[in-house]
């Protein structure tokens, strides 16, 4: 096997649906197929989706990339899938969903977390003692806002008891596709890291830890085997490997939740090169030699794809999700006022009418807050927000006012990152679809202050992370080949003429939260 003939069946499964690409180990593109899945929002912040739809998802786009592919089938030497993460699916001894997955977005556990995280001396919701444990032993504590798998499981054990007796072991969307893949219940160190139940001092070597099991509220058996992200965990199962076209002998790689892929993806792989991720969130992320956290922004370094590294991670919520709020909400919502029965490549549109608009958006601000806030703050009654609207302003003034609203939003966490590792980013990798817009990264880069890096084909970073896990994992490189192999497509210079503006849209952005919040609070208890 080498890198430029060996390819790998490449998954990308996000919030939106799931992407399979194949991709040679060494990152270059050949095919890819997306399917959309649906989101369930439900009363009192539930978030979920079928875990069937994510497997029919994956199986229609698979097959279609491996029908089209023109390569002997011989040369598919693995599979290996990207993920969103902190969602978690609840399933029996054979492996079937025993519910709807608890998604990232789900805030229906957050009053279940008392019974966790509260006790004698308690500082902003947590117990003294087991925050410091925690912090200590973790990198992280369970989030208050109830987004993360240590919140959904109490939920589930509280509100459907009868689905906690039936659960043979509690997975991450990560965990589950390696369950339908090849019939074994594992996970990742990055998978299985929201539980808040693992001992990540050191990245080599990421194991449960026997005292928070023991204070977890989990029963300890319902935890599947951790295994690194790049460890080959099995081949096809036979019925997967007909049904694909594949050989039975089709190596699965772990691989890992795409926050992590993403960082391998992006190529931002030595230590302290910094990249964004634009999806449907964002952050900013870089791999660390040390394990820290930071309470008061919600930034830590915690267990990822390199085995022996931290990736720093400072998470928001929504941020390519606002443009699909415009799109589909807004400028092109099913009703009566419905002009447009298709429009193709809606995003581009939206690029074209923003770009007529200056800096600024004419007065016009956006806080993109859809679904509460982790980072800078972690606030889950936050809510978006349009302001400074006159007769004056138009349809492009809105679309320009969430791209930079988003980009605002990162430039609130970058001080706060910058803190986190001791330096100054001194520019930034940006990938995932919001990447591929050529309007966006100049305004990251005139927000930000510093150039961005566009990378090639940045809507494919997870799958191309994932490949890259795999070729790891199959023998064939070692992840600090991948920076020879990135291929960059464009620089974006900040502008200086804009620099002004941007200042002061900041200012005004962070004192609109400080003005706000107490109003969010009462609206959205």
């Amino acid at each position: 096997m080498d890198l430029e003939n060996t390819y790998i069946l490449s998954v990308d499964l996000g919030t939106s649906g799931c992407k399979t690409a194949l991709i040679s180990a060494s990152g270059r593109m050949l095919d890819w197929e997306f399917e959309p899945v649906q989101l369930y929002l439900l009363s009192g912040a539930g978030a979920e989706q079928a875990p069937d739809d994510w497997w029919k998802a994956f199986m229609k786009t698979a097959k279609a990339v491996v029908a089209r592919s023109r390569i002997p089938r011989s040369q598919i030497a693995a599979v290996c899938c990207s993920t969103q993460g902190e969602s978690t699916v609840a399933v029996d001894e054979k492996g079937q969903p025993l519910m709807n997955a608890v998604l990232w977005l789900d805030m229906r556990g957050a009053r279940h977390l008392d019974q966790i995280t509260r006790g004698l001396i308690n500082v902003a919701g947590y117990d003294l003692f087991k925050m410091i444990r925690w912090i200590n032993r973790t990198g992280g504590a369970p989030t208050l806002s109830g987004k993360d798998p240590a919140a959904h499981m109490l939920f589930i054990r509280d509100a459907f008891p009868d689905v906690y007796a039936k659960t043979y072991k509690f997975l991450n969307v990560l965990d589950f596709m390696n369950l339908r893949l090849t019939g074994r219940f594992v996970a990742t160190p990055d998978s299985i890291l929201t539980c808040w139940v693992t001992d990540n001092r050191d990245p080599t070597n990421v194991h449960y830890d026997p005292d928070l099991l023991r204070d977890c509220g989990i029963a300890a058996d319902k935890f599947p085997e951790i295994v690194p992200c790049h460890t080959v965990i099995g081949t096809l199962l036979e019925g997967v490997a007909a049904e694909l076209g594949l050989s039975p002998d089709t190596k699965v790689v772990a691989g890992a939740v795409d926050v992590s892929a993403a960082g391998v993806g992006s190529g931002a792989i030595e230590d302290y090169d910094a990249h964004l991720y634009v999806g449907t969130s964002s952050w900013i992320a870089a791999h660390l030699p040390f394990k820290k956290t930071d309470l008061f922004h919600t930034i830590a370094s915690v267990p990822c794809a390199l085995p022996t590294r931290y990736l720093m991670i400072i998470q928001q919520s929504t941020a390519g999700g606002n443009l699909g709020f415009l799109r589909d909400k807004i400028l092109y919502h099913k009703d009566e006022l419905i002009q447009e029965a298709h429009v193709s490549d809606v995003y581009k549109v939206m690029d074209n009418i923003a770009e007529r608009v200056p800096a600024g958006s004419n007065g016009v601000m956006y806080t993109p807050w859809l679904y509460g806030e982790r980072a800078p703050i972690e606030d889950r009654h936050v809510r978006a927000g349009l302001f400074n609207l006159s007769l004056h302003n138009s349809r492009a003034d809105i679309i320009r006012a969430f791209l930079e609203g988003v980009a605002l939003n990162v430039r609130w966490v970058m001080k706060p990152a910058e803190d986190f590792m001791g330096r100054k980013i001194t520019q930034l990798h940006v990938v995932g679809g919001g990447g591929s817009s050529n309007l966006w990264c100049q305004i990251f880069a005139d927000v930000l202050g510093v150039p961005i890096i566009q990378v090639r084909d940045s809507i494919q970073t997870n799958a191309r992370g994932s490949a890259y896990i795999a070729g790891v994992g199959l023998g064939l490189m070692k992840y600090s080949d991948i920076p020879h192999m990135l291929d960059i497509k464009a620089r974006y210079e900040p502008n200086p003429e804009h620099r002004a503006v941007y200042d002061r849209c900041f200012q005004e952005f962070e004192q609109t939260y400080k003005a706000m919040k107490g109003i969010y609070k009462r609206l959205n208890p």
